[in-house]
């Protein structure tokens, strides 16, 4: 018997590689087929095995869940299956969204007696750098082999993924000193335009792939959210521009 499961956590040739050699290693399994762009593994096993010994062999970076087929006869759980569906994607991405919180938060507060647009948003740019380019670097060998999965200028020059997280803290400091704030806009518009190419490709290709806004520390899926939070600073920088011109 054959079965097809999700799998996230995957982030590289290496993940799949060690996806497949503990999932060969369990009795009664034949054949284990890995599809990393997808997050899929096909497992051909001579007796039924439960998801959850599927799973218990696998480290824990890993997630196994049996992929559902859409079955157009289905009734009373067609209308809960989405509500549970969107639920667990604000659990994994509430760290995301706790963040950018705070940020919005203290760059408000940094500025409420006398508001600024132009001074908050600054600000705002200057933290969010500094705060993700700080999770980035928690995992700066792991970092790059999950920003390549969906940055194009990455995936075509490793070594860009390496450099990214200094990158970001530079732009972070360049804002927050209103140091050559000219120039900071500009390669925020050219990083994040290369990196939201990359993101809206994954999302409609529908990839189960990692997020690595907030590098590995934080297993954040791809989703909406990472679009958002890219076009937000994309704005923010042609609005300033705007302003500066």
């Amino acid at each position: 018997m054959k079965h097809t499961y999700n799998i996230t956590g995957m982030t590289c040739n290496n993940c799949k590689a060690s996806v497949e050699k503990y999932l060969r290693e369990i009795d009664q399994v034949s054949e284990v087929s890995v599809n990393l762009e997808k997050g899929e593994a096909e497992v051909k096993m001579n007796t039924h095995i439960s998801t959850e010994i599927l799973q218990n062999a696998l480290p824990e970076k890993y997630t196994l869940s049996e992929k559902k087929e859409k079955n157009v006869f289905a009734s009373s759980g067609m209308s809960t299956m989405p509500m549970k569906e969107e639920k667990s994607k604000l659990q994994q991405l509430k760290p995301l969204l706790l963040i950018i919180f705070y940020i919005a938060s203290a760059s408000i507060l940094l500025h409420y007696k006398n508001w600024s647009w132009n001074d908050f948003m600054l600000d705002f740019m200057g933290l969010f750098y500094i705060v993700f380019s700080f999770f980035k670097m928690l995992d700066l060998k792991g970092f790059p082999e999950s920003f390549k999965m969906y940055d194009p200028l990455a995936k075509r020059v490793p070594a860009y993924g390496w450099f990214y997280p200094f990158i970001e803290t530079a732009l972070g400091l360049m804002f927050l000193m209103r140091f050559e704030v000219n120039l900071a806009l500009i390669i925020t518009l050219v990083v994040l335009g290369i990196t939201t190419v990359g993101v809206t490709k994954t999302l409609l290709d529908k990839k189960s792939i990692r997020c690595a806004c907030l590098g590995t520390a934080l297993k954040l899926p791809m989703t909406e959210a990472t679009f958002i939070e890219n076009a937000i600073m994309i704005v923010m920088a042609i609005l300033m521009l705007l302003n500066i011109f």
